[in-house]
């Protein structure tokens, strides 16, 4: 059996963490997206397929201009 990775790939480079980090974004984002769910998150879907996506981006697609 294989077992699921306790967070995303990509959180340890994702400017989510940061923002996180700094205050920006709420814990919910983190908890729901980068430790449960990644597969679910637009930003793990477009930076697995190489596809743009701007830093303020949330896990389901909206841009948040405040970030």
């Amino acid at each position: 059996m294989v077992q699921k990775q306790s967070q995303c790939k990509w959180y340890p480079v994702c400017p989510l963490k940061y923002l996180y980090e700094v205050g920006k974004l709420d814990k919910k984002w983190i908890d729901n997206y980068c430790m449960v769910d990644w597969e679910d998150c637009v930003r793990y879907y477009k930076e697995e397929n190489g596809i743009y996506h701007p830093d303020n981006m949330l896990p389901n697609g909206k841009i948040d201009e405040s970030l």
